[in-house]
């Protein structure tokens, strides 16, 4: 059984980030969440031209050595305006933020520094070169990269992007993941339930997962658990997508086919078994385009690995793996810089007493948040359970507790694995 980092680490060395072949050029309104695939680069220096950073006025500091300058003023800049005066000995430009900075000016004053009067002002400071001043070129030079490529595009990479006038953005393409679920005792959300059934949940979290990624979900539906079933899904599955979730048929039972067929297409194994709790069978299998092509799988013409997951049915299990193991996997497929492909850990005072489970990392769902002591954890209500779906409601964080310890108990640091910003 593999620790969790092993596992991890093995993982990370299946994926085979997007390249040159996977790029899409796309208008910069579809852009959040993509990741970008070469740098964008400025188009000028930034700022475009010295201006001011107040409400003021623009002065010659040689005028204004000590308090009680009094100044003429010759012009109005406001912000878009273009002057066209050049300041001389002991004159000044009325000037508001973002105002070009006329010829001669080589300061701002802020106007509550100020007294104005009769067509002049008079200075109640002394005032220093380029105080107040945004020059040219301060930000960032033309030329420059200002937007890395492996960059995630949000909010503020966005509003980068629009100010340098990049319209079009070259983006790596989504990653297109499989999700298939096996096990003849599932149905659909809409069919009535007969006894021993159970709703295919697992559907709806790991393509709302996928989803969240950034990643396309290729929903294959529910497969029985009849050998020949699995095969034909899996094989499918495998031709259509970069990566697959299959939930369910990793375990010990009779009726648990998927790491034998896996095996038996050719997938070369990476994972079995994982010491963690919820998660611990996590068949991982790497498709080579080699083999792809050998099985006739290769309709898309990929020079590319595929890599399947074969994850838990139980819902919390399955869920858990896919925070824990296949984020990352999708972050770095993604092409995605590779110092954010790693999960995020903080340390976190808990409000609820946590166990152990015996030699296995225990990873605790519940909700993580900020007050004026730091980051705090507060334990999911009700049993712990990988079949209780309820709980796991609201879950910003996941506690671990490292194999081997007992417990963790009521103002105790835990490690915590953030799912989502805390709340």
């Amino acid at each position: 059984m593999l620790s969790v980092a092993e596992a991890e680490a093995r993982i990370l060395a299946l994926c085979v980030p997007f390249g040159k072949g996977d790029r899409e050029i796309i208008p910069i309104t579809e852009g959040r969440g993509r990741i970008l695939a070469e740098a964008v680069l400025a188009a000028r220096d930034v700022p475009h031209w010295d201006n001011s950073a107040m409400d003021g006025f623009a002065v010659r500091a040689l005028d204004c050595q000590r308090s009680g300058a009094a100044l003429t003023v010759i012009d109005e800049v406001p912000a878009g305006g273009n002057p066209d005066k050049i300041l001389g000995l002991g004159q000044a430009a009325r000037i508001f933020t973002g105002g070009v900075l006329p010829r001669g000016a080589d300061a701002v004053v802020m106007q509550e520094e100020t007294e104005t009067g009769d067509g002049g002002i008079v200075i109640n400071t002394a005032v220093k070169a380029g105080q107040f001043v945004r020059r040219r070129g301060d930000y960032c030079r033309a030329g420059a990269s200002i937007l890395a490529a492996g960059t995630c595009l949000g909010p503020a990479e966005l509003a980068i992007a629009a100010a340098n006038q990049t319209a079009k953005l070259s983006v790596l393409r989504r990653p297109k993941v499989a999700i298939l679920s096996t096990g003849n005792e599932l149905v659909s959300v809409d069919q009535t339930l007969q006894p021993g059934q159970i709703v295919d949940s697992n559907r709806y979290a790991l393509t709302a997962f996928v989803e969240q990624m950034g990643g396309i979900p290729v929903p294959l539906g529910i497969v029985g658990d009849r050998r020949e079933d699995v095969t034909k899904a899996i094989r499918q599955a495998i031709s259509e997508a970069d990566l697959v979730l299959s939930t369910g048929g990793v375990s010990v039972g009779d009726y648990d086919y998927v790491e034998a067929v896996l095996e038996e297409l050719g997938g070369a194994i990476a994972t079995r078994k994982v010491s963690i709790k919820p998660g611990k069978p996590l068949t991982v299998a790497q498709f080579s385009a080699g083999k792809l092509r050998h099985l006739g799988l290769d309709s898309q013409g990929r020079d590319r690995p595929v890599i399947y997951f074969g994850l838990p049915g139980n819902p919390v299990s399955a869920l858990v793996s896919c925070w824990r193991f296949v984020a990352p996997a999708l972050r770095a497929i993604s092409g995605r810089s590779p110092d954010t492909v790693a999960p995020q850990f903080v340390k976190a005072t808990t409000r609820s007493p946590l166990r152990g489970a015996g030699q296995r990392d225990n990873y605790l769902w519940g909700r993580v948040a900020v007050d004026k002591d730091g980051f705090y954890f507060q334990g999911a209500t009700g049993h712990y359970n990988s079949a209780n779906l309820i709980n796991l409601a609201g879950t910003t964080g996941l506690a671990i507790i490292p194999g081997g310890q007992k417990t963790v108990e009521v103002g105790e640091l835990v490690e915590v694995m953030l799912i989502q910003e805390p709340g």
